[in-house]
């Protein structure tokens, strides 16, 4: 996922599909992204099945897969529907700037109402553009704050619940020696996801009620003060300074066992069981601010398939998609890379089959999550900015308020209208 995979992708483009602006109403053409990371665990092995499933389910009907990596699928599609040759189906981690082109048909259109209406509910408002469902759901996951039980009992730390909490944990812990006592991904690959848990336990966040971008609102710029000033200048962060740490090192340190606490989503909570690490979870701590407050919404991530206009492939598209959303083919995807299903009777039907049980607390999370604002079309842009830049907040003589004001006026320039 772009936020949310498992893993990143292999090297390359695993199936070509070849075709044309049109549509023959037998062959659908679906490009999605790897969410595996070697040959074992790639996706390919998934959609073989599925589209063998779905092809003896509808005779005379064919699906050419293409596969790419997570960090090409965007700008292949993109390509796709510049050149004319455009898919029936992707899966990407937005579709905005798609919808806004007048290139997607809405849920209504191609989803049975059953369908359309299983989805939960803070996923149908992400995937939105006003009032219409364009952006899908298909597998999503929230976040958690992870932190190592065997590290915390040793130093006699406590599990936080507010911002002070952490500053005291994470004090203990490197008094026990610990090397890293919180890791602070804010380097480029998914520095907005961090970001966002940070500014939604200050009452912060990327938009304000209306919608609109706030991006260096007080309170965000008093969240990454306290982070400067709490965590980064006392050096109880790292592995490397928190601009140049990446999510997937982030991880792997807590794995070994360098790391105290982390937020991190389902997977790494499978991984570390795996490896025998004591792992606790809980809800981002609070800024000591909110303690009496109601808990602000954990960040909810989410993919999102998309069904592209083409003449002549809407019936086939919804079979398809139709298919696709039957509860045991979403829920085959989501276990088989410790991600949530994004319908309600997904949901309600992996609870009893589901191999990790404590995958319940992220999907109580995520009923009430917040996810970033995929339904703008700036989105990707503005996303973009943020990771790149994010990061230089909380550098030791950084003044945070300027450089969240230079990252607003960045998304407000992608956010005018051409």
């Amino acid at each position: 996922m772009t936020a949310s995979a498992a893993a990143f992708g292999l090297l390359g483009s695993l199936v070509t599909a070849c075709g044309s602006s049109g549509s023959d109403g037998t062959t659908l053409r679906l490009v999605v992204p790897e969410y595996g990371n070697s040959p074992a665990t790639g996706s390919k092995a998934y959609w073989d099945k599925l589209t063998a499933a779905f092809t003896a389910a509808h005779p005379g009907k064919k699906v050419e897969v293409t596969l790419h990596p997570w960090a090409e699928v965007d700008r292949e599609v993109s390509r796709m529907v510049e050149e004319g040759d455009v898919p029936d189906v992707a899966l990407l981690g937005a579709y905005s700037d798609f919808a806004a082109q007048g290139r997607l048909y809405p849920a209504s259109e191609v989803l049975s109402i059953r369908s359309e209406a299983n989805f939960l509910p803070p996923l149908v408002e992400a995937g939105s553009v006003g009032n219409t469902l364009y952006g899908l759901p298909f597998v999503a996951s929230s976040r958690l704050l992870f932190y190592n039980q065997e590290l915390f009992e040793k130093a006699g730390a406590k599990p936080p619940k507010t911002w002070s909490g952490l500053k005291g944990a994470a004090e203990a812990l490197k008094a026990e020696g610990v090397p890293y006592p919180y890791a602070l991904p804010l380097g480029p690959e998914e520095a907005h996801a961090e970001a966002l848990i940070w500014e939604l336990s200050n009452g912060g966040g990327y938009t304000d009620i209306r919608g609109e971008y706030s991006l260096d609102s007080e309170r965000n710029a008093q969240t990454f003060r306290w982070i400067k000033d709490n965590l980064v200048k006392p050096a109880l962060t790292g592995p490397v300074p928190p601009a140049e740490l990446n999510r997937q090192d982030a991880f792997d340190a807590f794995l070994r066992g360098d790391v105290g606490m982390v937020n991190g989503y389902p997977s790494l909570l499978h991984e570390a069981r795996q490896k025998g690490m004591k792992v606790g979870t809980l809800r981002m701590p609070v800024s000591d601010t909110l303690e009496d407050e109601e808990a602000p919404p954990a960040v909810g991530v989410a993919d999102w398939m998309m069904a592209f206009k083409r003449d002549g492939n809407r019936e086939l598209v919804g079979s398809f998609l139709n298919f696709v959303y039957e509860d045991e083919n979403l829920n085959e995807f989501a276990e088989r890379y410790h991600l949530l299903p994004s319908t309600v009777s997904a949901t309600q039907a992996s609870r009893g089959t589901a191999a990790d049980p404590s995958a319940e607390q992220f999907l109580i999370a995520l009923r009430s999550a917040r996810l970033y604002p995929v339904d703008d079309p700036s989105w990707l842009q503005v996303s973009n900015t943020i990771k790149r830049n994010i990061g230089k907040a909380v550098a030791p003589s950084a003044d945070p308020g300027a450089v969240l004001e230079q990252i607003a006026r960045q998304a407000g320039e992608a956010a005018q209208p051409e």
